[in-house]
């Protein structure tokens, strides 16, 4: 039964101008241990790069930040070269397109933005995440007509100590019981993440570092934030097709590199272990009775997973294909390489390194 509580005196929630507003931001990014490692941001709300902290913000009345009306995308710096940021442009120029956001920057523009934030940053090796919105001006679930999309880009770095989606010795997997995302919304890299999230936090529940999605039709689809590869005791090398998943930048490398594309390649030779190369279904009966199953991602590259479901996977240690294909996709990333970039951090820094 509720019961009144005896009146106390209240002292009322601070108001603040601007000016002492900035400086209690201040104060959290000087104490926290994560925004330290952000480097720099655009904002076309200001129409400019930040090095501040405390100054990397997005308006609250952005649909995106409200509604998760919003689309990302990622790339990678390594030794000053921007890597695979091409396609993944693209990418975000399809999702945006699937969430409705007209985007008012030709892929070029955004590109360029991505890179000069880069630059401004001075990160040689890090990563970058940016977003497309569908801008601001109301709380309302519909954007406003005439709101102009929004366009942020962050450049930051992880200490390998802090990267908690690299696991040397495999990854320990399960299956996931959070309903797995249908298409069009699996195939949309969109903000609307919260699925994955719980994924992910149900695997860490259990001791284990991911999850594998398994569809209705008792089909394999993808970890929380990476696409699943499985590798058959003939040597077949299977990834699930991209009608229900997202269509992986670095898998779809990975295929490249082995001259599978979206088919099968029969003569596939420059991986010792594989000998043909598919993207199909994978039913999990397959999967279960895989000589090895790996995650490929931006973040895990290409890591073994080494337990299922508390059953090892293979002899329970990372494969030899696995840890091939890592190493073919870690590769792609320096010179000669057609997939980087170098950035100018002479616009910035007045010396290109």
């Amino acid at each position: 039964v509720w019961k009144p509580q005896v009146a106390m005196a209240r002292v009322p929630t601070s108001l603040v101008d601007a000016r002492e507003a900035y400086a209690r931001m201040e104060a959290e990014v000087a104490s926290s241990r994560t925004t330290r490692h952000l480097r720099a941001m655009y904002s076309s709300a200001i129409g400019a790069i930040t090095t501040d902290a405390s100054a990397m913000v997005i308006p609250i009345d952005d649909h995106m930040v409200h509604r998760g009306h919003g689309v990302f995308d990622t790339a990678i710096i390594r030794r000053g070269n921007m890597y695979q940021l091409r396609p993944h442009v693209e990418r975000i120029a399809r999702s945006a397109q699937g969430a409705r956001i007209c985007l008012p920057w030709m892929k070029d523009e955004l590109a360029d933005i991505v890179m000069d934030t880069a630059a401004a940053s001075g990160v040689r090796d890090g990563y970058v995440r940016y977003w497309v919105t569908a801008g601001g001006g109301g709380f309302g679930l519909a954007p406003e007509p005439k709101a102009r999309p929004g366009f942020y880009c962050v450049v930051y770095t992880v200490p390998s100590s802090d990267d908690s989606t690299i696991q040397a010795p495999g990854i320990r997997a399960i299956t996931s019981s959070v309903p797995m995302k249908p298409p069009p919304f699996s195939t949309i890299k969109s903000n609307n993440y919260l699925p994955n999230v719980l994924h992910l936090m149900e695997a860490m529940d259990r001791g284990c570092d991911q999850g594998i999605w398994i569809d209705e039709e008792g089909l394999v689809g993808e970890g929380p934030n990476m696409n699943v590869a499985v590798l058959t005791e003939d040597g077949d090398l299977l990834v699930p097709p991209f009608d229900k998943v997202l269509a992986g930048i670095t898998v779809i490398r990975v295929l490249e590199l082995l001259g599978a594309g979206s088919g099968a390649n029969d003569n596939v030779t420059n991986v010792p272990g594989i000998k043909r190369a598919y993207v199909r279904p994978v039913p999990e009966a397959v999967a279960r009775k895989a000589k090895e199953i790996m995650m490929i991602g931006s973040g895990v590259k290409v890591t073994a997973v080494v337990e299922w479901d508390g059953k090892p996977v293979g002899d329970g240690s990372p494969g030899p294909v696995a840890l091939a294909l890592e190493k073919l996709i870690e590769e792609d990333k320096y010179p000669p390489s057609g997939e980087i970039e170098p950035i100018a951090y002479s616009l910035y820094h007045g010396q290109n390194e």
